[in-house]
């Protein structure tokens, strides 16, 4: 499970924009040595951190990365106890194969040996069956000479319909016992098998999601258990910050945010940055909010800014760090 923190830094003083605040506030006063062109505005760099969780909870059996290193996307960054779910799939794979080999012997019909009984019986039925018919024949044959009386006839002719329908039945059986299963029974095991087949999948996805990898290349922030911990369902464990999530965030007056736009480039310089950075605009606030009361001066006071996002090209993102005081200058809309 990933999880996106917007903050930037632990708050100050309770309040979470306070250190941004402070940064514009100090900013503003060493503006005070030297003007700055109207183009040029304070600003600070912000990380959307990924919180990384397991959905599972679980002792930390193995914290594979360290604060302040780099990982590759789906490497791996913790892993929890999982004896119980290894247990588990181990369970639902012997259920998937049962539910296998029951479905295959429905569908494959009799045992040889057992087909051969009934074969034996069929045969035998035939001999009888030939028996009656030509006892049958002769008592015919005698009723015409007057030597034996219609009783026996008739005897002989039952005697033969028995047997007849003895081959039919036993002939009927045999066809039945090289089919198989009657469909219902063979859907029904069919059914079986492709429900045992989803709880082994389910059963591996809860030992899958015991360890977590890397959502994407980044770095770690910071690490919030230690090995040997509990750590709870949905609790993060490994705080992690993608270069795509880190952006610079600035005020611009209200006159001035009309002349910007979504896309439009900006030039960032810091401290040892050696020269500006190219950025673009991700973001304008729909909403005006007053200067914050810490930068308050008789220029400023009463006066209406729109929060304004840009964010550094990927090669660049990683020379920024939360936190970290920016200049901002405006570049001419095309």
């Amino acid at each position: 499970m990933h999880h996106r923190n917007r903050r930037t830094a632990p708050a100050v003083g309770g309040h979470p924009y306070l250190p941004g605040v402070l940064l514009l506030a100090a900013l503003s006063l060493l503006g005070g040595c030297g003007e700055k062109p109207s183009n040029y505005y304070q600003g600070y760099a912000e990380g959307e951190f990924v919180q990384v969780a397991s959905p599972r909870g679980g002792r930390l059996d193995r914290l594979a990365v360290a604060r302040g290193g780099q990982v590759k996307e789906a490497e791996l960054l913790f892993a929890l106890e999982a004896e119980e779910e290894a247990a588990a799939v181990a369970e639902a794979e012997k259920q998937v194969r049962q539910a296998e080999e029951r479905l295959a012997d429905l569908q494959k019909g009799e045992r040889p040996t057992e087909l051969a009984a009934v074969r034996a019986r069929l045969e035998q039925a035939r001999a009888a069956r030939e028996l009656s018919r030509q006892q049958w024949e002769r008592r015919k044959v005698l009723f015409a000479g007057r030597f034996v009386a219609a009783e026996e006839v008739d005897q002989a002719a039952t005697a033969l319909r028995r047997d007849t329908e003895a081959v039919a039945q036993l002939e009927a059986d045999l066809a039945t016992a090289r089919l198989g299963a009657r469909t219902d029974q063979v859907e029904a095991a069919r059914a079986e098998v492709g429900a045992a087949q989803a709880r082994l999948a389910q059963a591996r996805w809860a030992l899958a999601q015991k360890g977590q990898g890397a959502p994407a290349a980044a770095l770690v922030f910071d690490t919030l258990f230690e090995p040997g911990e509990f750590v709870p369902a949905g609790r993060p464990v490994v705080s992690l910050l993608p270069p795509g999530n880190i952006k610079v965030r600035f005020f611009v007056p209200e006159p001035a945010v009309g002349t910007l736009r979504v896309g439009q480039r900006v030039a960032v310089t810091f401290d040892g940055s050696g020269g500006a950075i190219a950025a673009t605009i991700s973001f304008i606030s729909p909403k005006a909010e007053y200067t914050p009361p810490v930068i308050y001066s008789r220029e400023t006071r009463a006066k209406l800014v729109f929060l304004v996002e840009a964010r550094p090209a990927a090669a660049d993102a990683p020379r920024l760090h939360p936190g970290q005081p920016m200049e901002v200058r405006l570049e001419a809309t095309p």
